[in-house]
Formats: structure tokens, sequence, C-alpha cells
């Protein structure tokens, strides 16, 4: 699929949805009593009871730790979640499983919780501030190795980056699993779309005011994608490193300019890396 395509789909159903969640904010809100809105505890208990084995997106909750950098699990939660899983359903033919009105089902677990398992894509924002512990760990090992795929994503300069790779090398020592820059000629850049290269996104704001796109200046001057793969050679850890996949999903509508630079090629690889999870 071209970039031209994705831009007018995407940009088409921007428009629709946009028409929509203003009409929703213009409207006045229903009473608890007559409300139809599925709070996110009744949609994971939805899920959790009528799963039909459509995607749902997965996220990670974690520790943070002072001594890395990062926000928090919950850095884009819920909107990023949510609008790409809607923009997987539009570009793709992957069914998208969703409750109430279409909303789609988007669940948030910690990596002991037995549901990790039923999650073949999962993924974390802001890992440089993550602390796994030795349960943790163990547990996110037996998950990638038995197939499962995480994607982090929202991490900038050296601090964070030495900081999660002390983490995930408890699950996946480097000796054994090496982290390596995934090459542009890879298939995860071309299930869908032809990816030329890992784009480094910006928040919102910093683009907004500044038009610059490194968040931690020449300490996070390059954006990359790096991975883990398995014996077989499969990646099972993507890695999106000095760039903010995240916003470009959760901010989509806030501005033209950021939507057509950063949400659309954020979309493309995303749909990208969804299929080659589920596919491989």
């Amino acid at each position: 699929m071209s970039r031209r395509i994705a831009t007018v789909v995407l940009a088409g159903a921007l428009a629709v949805g946009s028409v929509v969640e203003c009409a929703q904010r213009s409207s006045p809100s229903p009473s608890p009593q007559t409300s139809s809105r599925i709070e996110p505890t009744a949609r994971e208990a939805a899920a959790a009871a009528g799963y039909d084995g459509g995607f749902r997106f997965c996220r990670i909750r974690f520790r943070t730790s002072p001594l890395g950098d990062g926000n928090g699990w919950y850095v884009d939660y819920p909107r990023a979640d949510e609008n790409l899983s809607v923009r997987v359903s539009q570009l793709t033919n992957i069914p998208v499983t969703t409750v109430g009105e279409g909303t789609p089902v988007h669940i948030v677990i910690g990596l002991t919780d037995p549901e990790l398992f039923q999650c073949p894509f999962v993924m974390m924002t802001e890992p440089g501030g993550a602390e796994f512990d030795a349960q943790e760990a163990a547990q996110l090992r037996l998950y990638l190795l038995k197939g499962g795929f995480l994607w982090a994503d929202d991490f900038w300069g050296s601090r964070a980056w030495e900081w999660w790779s002390r983490q995930i090398a408890k699950a996946l020592p480097p000796s054994e699993y090496p982290i390596i820059d995934v090459p542009i000629d890879h298939a995860m850049y071309h299930t869908l779309f032809d990816v030329g290269g890992i784009p480094q996104i910006p928040n919102i704001g910093l683009w907004v005011r500044s038009h610059i796109t490194s968040e931690r200046g020449a300490d996070s001057a390059q954006a990359h994608g790096r991975a883990i793969f398995d014996q077989k050679g499969h990646a099972i850890v993507f890695m999106t490193f000095n760039t903010d996949f995240g916003d470009a999903f959760e901010q989509e509508s806030v501005s033209p300019d950021y939507f057509e630079r950063f949400s659309v090629p954020a979309y493309e690889i995303g749909a990208d890396v969804i299929i080659y999870a589920l596919t491989h």
C-alpha cells in the first residue's frame, strides 16, 4: 500500500472521527442512570468473558524506577491504544475485538498476570524507566520464547537506553539474545507498507512549540529501530528508541501538520509491526 493511499484512508477516517468527537463533546453528558459508556474495567471484563480471537491492544503495566528515565506505563493511555486499534482495522484485514458501539478492546496487564499469554502482541511506553523483578523477568522471557511479541516505544537518550538494556537483559541476556539494529530490508518493515526508515517523532508539545524532533538534544539526535531475535531468527522484541510513536497515535487529531508528518508514517509502521507480530 502506498503512502498516498494510507494518507487518504487515514485522513478521511480522521475527519469523520473528529466530527463525531466534537458532537459528543458538545452534547449534554448523559446521567449515570442512562449512560451507555463502558468503563475500562467493564471492557476488560467483557474481553475476558467473551474473547473472540480478534486483535486486542495489550499494554504492560510496570513499576518506574527513579534510576531510569521514564514517566510511567500510562503515558499516551488510553487514546493511543484505541486509535492504533481503529487504524489497524481500517488499514488491514485484521479483526479487532470491540464492545459497545464499536469501542476497541484494550487491556492493561502486569507481566505476572496470566492474561499476558492471551496477548500475542504487547506494548510498553517509556520503558526507559521500567524496573523488572526476577519473577517479572522470568515471565517475560517465557512469554517471548513461547511466541509473544513486545514493542517498547518512547525512550530517549543514553540514560534511558542503558537502564532499559539492563532490564530487558534480565529476561533475555545479551550473550544469548543480542540487541541489533533492524536492517531496512527486514520483513517487518514490508508486511503491508514499504518503510524507508524509522522517523523521529517528537511529542506534540515539543513540535508545536519549537518544530524540533529530538527530545534530548544531541543525546537523542537519531531515531533507531532495534530488535531482539529468537533462535529461529524471528523478532520478538522491537524497540523504537529516540522517537515517540505513542504520541503520533494519541495526538493524531490535534494538528493537521503533525498528523501528516508523523501520524501517517507511524501508522504505516504500526500496521507493519502488528502484522509481523501476529504472523511470525
